[in-house]
């Protein structure tokens, strides 16, 4: 099959791309992902990532481990990725948070340009429907539907306030003109009308209203196993399904849009990265591009948990089962209740230090005991928060397990390695 666009990976950024690129009438784009379509119940309504994150079984969620971390003594990070139309917007907690002002304007005083605050603004202004509708800083009328959480619990109100008299300021809005502060989080739910209290994935924003087009084919259940060149210039990509091997042509451009894993790993399975390091796996070289894989940053964080006698909020057990099966039946009904919850409701931005110029840390509190992403269960009623390091120093990167396509990425983001962390 020849098309102008070949797109590899339809998570946030290939949903969008595809959608966007489609809107021409006169070309043709091709939308190939590993997952399915992104219109799981358990996607849908927001609470249903108890079950996805765990990862077992691997349904919706590639479920990446890291290489053991020495700076965790030896312990292994877990990685769960979405695997459906809408990737890791499809399994997340659907917080609508965009990075600090200065981290644009840094971007660009390190040679970015165009990715200063007042280049990109405009571009999540286009891009946000937000229940507040327009403002200097927000958008209104955009695809990718922001709400306000549908039922927050008194017990996060409580851990605003509680934020407040550890002199942790009130902030109604994250993404407004200050984001230090305490608040509770706006959620990327459709607000209003049927669709009231779901999940609003890239996939349900931008790519399911488009998926009738006919210049616009989207293939799931497609492996991208790699991209194929004349020269250098790249030409198409392979890909596996469960009836075989295929190819899709691209005439114009090849999009790889697989995330922070799934991109660098398809790159190096073409033969597109460090040549010594593809030698090593035995895969030919096509273009020694050492930067490929290289400077992984991720957030480290931790999570602290305490159990409770109050049952407003998420629980195992004979009264947490009986309590969730009212829940379904309110969230089909209208689209409010537990059902409707991010599980992530309340949160802070803060300095770890006051000479700080921007915070450097931020929390979120679950209505939940959370353990190892939800792979560890407990019994009974709790509640925790995260603690997150917003700018690790830290670097780490993505190379090859293994030559296999089918295989996991290796991933090691080197967690404490910089002793600033």
């Amino acid at each position: 099959m020849k098309f102008d666009y070949v797109i590899a990976g339809g998570g946030s950024a290939g949903s969008v791309l595809a959608a966007r690129l489609s809107e021409d009438p006169s070309v043709s784009v091709c939308l190939l992902e590993a997952g399915g379509d992104g219109k799981d119940m358990l996607i849908r309504a927001p609470a249903g990532i108890v079950a996805l994150l765990p990862g077992r079984p691997k349904i919706n969620n590639w479920a990446f481990e890291t290489v053991p971390q020495t700076g965790l003594n030896g312990r292994q990070g877990y990685q769960p990725r979405g695997k459906a139309l809408g990737g890791s917007s499809a399994i997340n907690a659907m917080l609508y948070i965009r990075g600090h002002r200065a981290d644009y304007d840094d971007w660009a005083t390190a040679g970015c340009a165009g990715w200063s605050w007042d280049d990109v603004l405009p571009y999540f202004k286009r891009a946000e429907g937000n229940q507040r509708g327009s403002s200097d800083l927000h958008g209104g009328d955009g695809p990718l539907r922001v709400a306000e959480q549908q039922s927050p619990r008194a017990l996060s109100r409580a851990f605003v306030a509680a934020c407040g008299e550890n002199q942790i300021r009130p902030n109604d809005d994250f993404n407004g003109t200050e984001q230090e502060g305490a608040g509770l989080y706006q959620v990327t739910q459709f607000w209003g009308g049927k669709r009231n209290g779901e999940r609003c994935s890239a996939a349900a924003a931008y790519l399911h209203p488009a998926m009738s087009r006919k210049n616009l084919t989207v293939i799931t259940g497609a492996h991208a196993t790699g991209i194929t060149l004349d020269g250098k210039r790249a030409t198409g990509v392979r890909y596996r399904t469960a009836q075989g091997e295929a190819f899709a042509q691209a005439g114009r451009e090849v999009v790889v849009s697989g995330g922070a894993f799934g991109s660098p790993q398809l790159l190096l399975l073409s033969g597109i990265g460090p040549g010594g390091e593809l030698a090593a796996r035995n895969v030919a070289v096509t273009h020694d591009l050492p930067g490929v894989g290289k400077n992984l940053q991720d957030h480290l964080d931790f999570i602290m948990s305490w159990k409770s006698k109050e049952t407003d909020m998420m629980g195992l057990g004979f009264r947490g089962t009986v309590n969730l099966v009212k829940h379904i039946l309110q969230w089909r009904k209208d689209g409010t209740g537990m059902i409707a919850t991010p599980y992530a409701e309340g949160g802070a931005f803060m300095k770890s230090e006051p000479s700080l110029e921007r915070p450097d840390l931020q929390l979120h509190f679950i209505i939940a005991i959370v353990d190892n992403h939800g792979r560890k269960m407990h019994m009974g009623y709790g509640f925790s928060c995260h603690v997150c390091v917003l700018r690790p120093h830290s670097r780490g990167e993505v190379t090859l397990a293994s030559a296999d396509p089918l295989a996991a990425p290796r991933i090691d983001p080197r967690y404490l390695s910089d002793e600033r962390d």
